[in-house]
């Protein structure tokens, strides 16, 4: 497949615009990445979805099933570029469904024999980024629960209904203390003893 160029200026002349084999302007993540190795590689890559995955879908479907009501594919923090797949807002509870390959699945992980150290680092930056997401979110007061991509969506669901109803009962018991001044060391009526 060919793919045309634009037509660009150099030197105050003009350059015919050039034909490239679609192999040779294919890309893997944009600019800075190496060329896909195959043009069967990047179209697989080009498909990958980056949500609504069939994993996420899944494990939603469950959860509602269960009765849980919740947000997808937000951004919990405001002013932190990170979103996560399911969100209990009330609860501050925060689900990503990690897929094996990016994130390097200690059973599943699998590493790329093509561009094979660019791959390696590209990894260790996503597993990077995880750790960072979840000490950002634990600082903001968010639990983070992780799911795989090859968990049994029932179990998952089951894991993250508790852990929601868990917090969302710590949390209610701490807002009635501070209501009533409780947790400030304060009597009926918020007034000090």
């Amino acid at each position: 497949m060919q793919v045309p160029l634009p037509v660009s200026v150099l030197a105050g002349q003009r350059v015919q615009t050039r034909m490239l084999d679609h192999r040779a302007a294919c890309t893997v993540g944009g600019v800075g990445s190496p060329r896909a190795s195959s043009l069967d590689v990047s179209r697989r890559m080009s498909r990958q979805r980056t949500a609504d995955t069939n994993p996420e879908i899944r494990l939603r479907m469950q959860l509602h099933g269960m009765g849980l009501r919740y947000r997808i594919n937000r951004r919990p923090i405001s002013g932190l570029r990170r979103s996560a797949d399911i969100v209990f807002g009330p609860a501050r509870v925060a689900v990503m469904v990690d897929g094996c390959f990016w994130h390097s699945c200690p059973i599943h992980r699998t590493s790329p024999k093509a561009n094979a150290a660019w791959w390696r680092d590209k990894l260790r930056r996503n597993e990077i980024r995880d750790r960072e997401t979840d000490l950002r979110f634990a600082e903001e007061g968010w639990q983070v629960v992780r799911v795989w991509e090859h968990e049994d969506p029932v179990v998952a669901a089951r894991r993250i209904q508790k852990i929601v109803n868990r917090r969302r009962t710590q949390l209610t018991g701490s807002r009635a203390r501070r209501a009533g001044g409780e947790a400030a060391g304060r009597g009926k009526g918020g007034l000090k003893k």
